[in-house]
């Protein structure tokens, strides 16, 4: 076996003219003995101040909103701007602790050695720990709209939001329930909300209507967004 990476790796390098640079960095690859350095976000404690309360309740999920939530767990965290309800896979282990006046939340899987019992791992703790951000602090979504005439208004009692973004009409667009909405400038618009998904899921909603073009370097841009401006072709 130790004479067939060499002769696998010489077959080839001789198969295409590659640069000394390039060779020397896939050779440094397949020799490499160093194991991949792993994140192992799923092991780490989740920790959550007094003002969280989470339940969770063990009974299995029979009628899911989704097909991959059947037999799932329930886990309610609920804190001062709002609740969250989170499905939790049947092989994912929640274990709740007290340090020193903290509580902590453990999250563990029944066999690490199973690949999809891994992905869900840290994903499942990095969902709760959005979660408890967004029942303490929430989350907030700035919108930026560059050009000129481009202005935007809440209507309707805060339930609309209206913009003039060169179009021959406004642009209406419902503002979904659990949503705030403000408008501190014409042409600034700030989203806040306690679920991370459904803000920025609104903010690339309203993004849509005008993507951001790298020739002028106009268009609604959502948080830090850039764009590298690009020069027309000279004839």
């Amino acid at each position: 076996m130790a004479g067939m990476i060499p002769r696998r790796l010489g077959q080839c390098l001789q198969a295409a003219p590659f640069s000394s640079s390039f060779s020397s960095t896939m050779i440094r690859r397949v020799l490499s003995t160093s194991t991949p350095a792993l994140s192992h976000i799923g092991k780490q404690s989740l920790p959550f101040g007094s003002d969280v309360v989470m339940t969770h309740d063990p009974t299995p999920i029979m009628t899911p909103r989704v097909p991959a939530d059947l037999h799932s767990t329930t886990l309610k965290i609920k804190g001062p701007l709002g609740e969250h309800t989170l499905p939790i896979k049947p092989y994912v282990k929640l274990a709740f602790e007290q340090e020193q006046g903290d509580s902590l939340l453990t999250v563990s899987v029944a066999d690490s050695s199973i690949k999809e019992q891994r992905a869900m791992w840290g994903t499942t703790r990095a969902l709760i720990a959005n979660a408890i951000t967004g029942v303490t602090e929430g989350y907030t979504v700035p919108v930026r709209l560059v050009g000129v005439g481009y202005r935007a208004t809440i209507e309707d009692n805060g339930r609309k939001l209206s913009m003039k973004l060169g179009f021959s009409h406004q642009v209406e667009i419902e503002i979904p329930e659990g949503i705030q909405c403000a408008t501190p400038l014409p042409n600034k618009i700030m989203l806040q909300g306690n679920d991370n998904q459904k803000v920025k899921e609104f903010a690339f909603k309203i993004r849509k209507w005008r993507p951001p073009e790298p020739y002028n370097q106009k268009g609604i841009f959502v948080g830090d967004e850039t764009i590298a401006k690009k020069t027309s072709k000279k004839k």
